[in-house]
């Protein structure tokens, strides 16, 4: 119980690394407000976190609209009273060569998973610097890293979010809030159980673990980042790869 009382917010929280971080927060004690666009998923999780126990609000929100995300933070601010945790977790992905990706595909991933994260972090950060306390996961990927064949929006705008999450520590440090970012590798996500299994291998057989991770896997080492057990670190890049991209 590293996080009992703890209040959160967690985006993109509906299926694959979203959901087993909510479920693991929960786990710890934490309340959650869920941010999912599938209402589906949202009420599958907040089923399941209510079954644990703890509070949990459902909010449909398009992170890239600052409106929303405004409108959605005043409501966990209603509701919870303050919030201790963000973790950026929402994105989706368009894959597209370098030549065939398009304007409006591009804008599409980065207001996601840039301007989303930006404007969540904007909105949570007033009520954190009011209680000199905050924990912030930005989810990036290994792609942000070394870039991939055909996922040039996704690649690049996942690097962005390695600049944002810094720049954003160095600001914070002042007012103890924490701000690290959690770098995925090949997880078992929805999305990629429904990857060609020649692919799969392919980058399996370039993992040393020689398997892919599991959603929990992520979600354990969010749930320490966003415990007081990693109080001194802030900045920080933490791959969870299974060493593929050594």
């Amino acid at each position: 119980m590293r996080l009992r009382d703890k209040k959160a917010i967690v985006t993109g929280a509906g299926q694959g690394i979203g959901r087993s971080i909510a479920l693991k927060m929960a786990q710890e004690g934490a309340d959650i407000a869920v941010v999912e666009w599938n209402r589906d998923t949202g009420v599958q999780i907040q089923k399941e976190i209510e079954a644990l126990g703890r509070r949990c609000l459902l909010l449909g929100v398009n992170v890239a609209e600052r409106r929303q995300v405004d409108q959605m933070v005043a409501e966990v601010i209603g509701v919870f009273g303050r919030v201790d945790i963000l973790v950026n977790n929402a994105g989706f992905d368009r894959p597209g060569s370098l030549l065939k990706t398009k304007e409006e595909d591009w804008d599409a991933v980065f207001g996601v998973h840039l301007t989303g994260t930006l404007n969540c972090i904007q909105a949570v950060v007033p009520y954190m610097i009011e209680k000199s306390y905050g924990k912030i996961i930005n989810l990036s990927s290994v792609w942000g890293k070394r870039g991939a064949v055909s996922e040039i929006s996704y690649s690049t705008a996942k690097a962005g979010i390695l600049g944002l999450t810094k720049s954003v520590a160095r600001e914070l440090g002042r007012y103890q809030i924490n701000v690290n970012a959690v770098l995925p590798g090949f997880i078992l996500t929805p999305t990629v159980s429904k990857m060609a299994e020649k692919y799969r291998n392919i980058i399996i057989e370039n993992t040393p673990f020689k398997r892919a991770g599991q959603p929990e896997e992520v979600a354990n080492v969010v749930a320490f980042l966003v415990s007081d057990e990693a109080s001194f670190m802030t900045g920080a890049e933490v791959e969870v790869s299974g060493g593929w991209n050594m």
